[in-house]
């Protein structure tokens, strides 16, 4: 009979939610992976059914408990999810809405009502975070505005995650990596900031306490253990976001640590020992946040590199294999005959934070096909990525590393790879870890549950094997000559076009 305790990471991510079950040593020993339900009720808006998406989560935690032999072995249980996104309960625990989906477009009134007359500087003092019309203020005076007699009703607020893992224990908490993603939190103290929730007017009560990740909640439910298959032997803990809890998977713990999360979104990530001071971090569209669990970072968001590609394939060459597609890509060379991509297909990225930006190609000719666009598509990402990237560097006084440490999905296409590593000067160590983002949660759970005693022990059981993308030093001129003299101008260039276009034409689709 086997005694080693079990952890189950749960990570509700924008295309799948999955469920993995890990050794301590980060082996998994099952997994179950199901599409997350999202729904697109109009152009511009997406929601999840809140209910829906418990039974999703119930589902994925099945099918992965349904694998292990003696279910009791898992002692610990936490979640992760994207961040942005949170459910509005009444007195009962019921929604009184569906859950606005974190890249929804739909607050932007809302939001600039919020931040009318604020001092930007100011607020990101405060939260160590630009305030977009994506955060949770915003979201919860679209509710207000929208059906006042169901906000009325209306008695707490939980981020994604926070409300999974209430389903599954009963209790309410907010992960402080959670809440310092919705503009509402003093980072420094830790807590809500009544300054901001003042400009949002939203009572200080309808937000449950915030707690560090890893903390203690309480048992399964019986209900949910008949559901899943868990025991009362799993404890549910605090969990977070789905970025940092990929990061401390990966290792990115101490300060200077740098982590390339590669999902639908993709996230430079630079760990820091504490919040910095300097405004321009803000303005440029970066944010500071709560570590997985006590400590601070500061990252530039990628909001469409994970879908580029799948987008253009579907457009291009939706019949044809993705390796095909890949290998035409790839015989294309470097820098794509001049063509160039900027990857803004839901909103742009730091450090020129813009949410009325639309996509772009430049350089097409009657002479371009499909493998040289998916090429630029590529490379795309890649300069974009080398954009949000290096001013983290600069604002933290350290040099940029000769390599990169990789996680993610996206991390799975080697073409991708190698134009980062081109475009970017760095290795690419691409860590072979099973879902960064459960597994980060999991060493969560499992430090609530006393399977390690410290976030370092945690950090050391982990085993991390990994593989390395070398750079194509001979591409080195073409791109560092199409970054400093195309793409780089892109944006500022192309920005009064795309205003006029999504102020006159907000048909996009999300």
């Amino acid at each position: 009979m086997n005694d080693t305790p079990l952890l189950l990471g749960l990570d509700l991510g924008s295309t799948n939610i999955k469920a993995v079950i890990y050794e301590p040593d980060g082996t998994s020993v099952a997994r179950a992976s199901v599409p997350c339900p999202t729904h697109y009720p109009q152009a511009g808006w997406a929601n999840y059914d809140i209910e829906e998406l418990w039974l999703t989560c119930v589902d994925a935690m099945r099918r992965a408990v349904s694998q292990v032999e003696q279910p009791e072995r898992i002692v610990g249980v936490a979640v992760g999810s994207f961040g942005e996104a949170g459910a509005l309960l009444d007195a009962n625990d019921e929604p009184v809405a569906e859950m606005i989906a974190w890249f929804d477009q739909r607050c932007r009134v809302q939001y600039e009502r919020m931040v009318d007359g604020a001092d930007p500087d100011r607020l990101f003092a405060v939260t160590g975070t630009t305030v977009q019309q994506i955060m949770t203020g915003p979201k919860i005076m679209w509710h207000r505005d929208q059906d006042p007699e169901a906000y009325a009703r209306a008695t707490s607020w939980l981020n994604a995650a926070d409300y999974i893992a209430f389903r599954l224990c009963g209790v309410k908490a907010q992960s402080k990596s959670l809440a310092s993603r919705t503009g509402l939190i003093d980072l420094r103290a830790g807590d809500w900031s009544d300054e901001l929730l003042g400009l949002a007017d939203i009572d200080r009560a309808l937000l449950p306490p915030v707690l560090d990740g890893g903390e203690p909640l309480g048992p399964v439910l019986p209900d949910v253990q008949r559901q899943t298959g868990l025991t009362d032997n799993a404890l549910v803990a605090v969990g977070g976001h789905d970025h940092p809890c990929g990061a401390f998977a990966a290792g990115a713990i101490r300060h200077g640590d740098f982590l390339d999360s590669m999902g639908t979104t993709e996230c430079t990530f630079l760990a820091i020992d504490r919040p910095l001071d300097d405004q321009t971090i803000g303005r440029q569209g970066y944010s500071l946040g709560a570590h997985a669990r006590g400590s601070f970072y500061m990252y530039g968001g990628l909001y469409t590199a994970g879908i580029a590609y799948d987008w253009f394939k579907h457009l291009a060459a939706d019949e044809v294999s993705h390796d095909a597609v890949l290998a035409s890509a790839g015989s294309v060379t470097a820098g794509s005959g001049g063509v160039v991509f900027i990857p803004h297909l839901r909103l742009s990225n730091t450090p020129y934070p813009d949410s009325r930006v639309r996509a772009a190609f430049v350089g097409l000719t009657a002479g371009t096909d499909t493998p040289t666009l998916v090429r630029s598509v590529l490379e795309g990402v890649a300069f974009e990525a080398r954009a949000a990237s290096e001013p983290l560097f600069t604002h933290a006084g350290l040099p940029v590393p000769d390599d990169c440490v990789v996680v993610g999905g996206t991390a799975r296409n080697n073409l991708l790879l190698r134009i980062k590593a081109s475009v970017q000067h760095q290795r690419m160590h691409v860590l072979d870890i099973d879902e960064a983002g459960a597994l980060g949660v999991a060493m969560l759970a499992g430090i609530a549950a006393g399977v390690y005693e410290t976030v370092d022990e945690a950090a050391a059981a982990i085993k991390r094997p990994e593989h390395i993308i070398e750079p194509v030093t001979a591409d080195y001129p073409v791109y560092d000559a199409l970054f400093a003299e195309v793409y780089q101008h892109m944006y500022p260039t192309l920005a009064p076009f795309n205003h006029f276009l999504f102020d006159h034409f907000t048909g996009q689709q999300l």
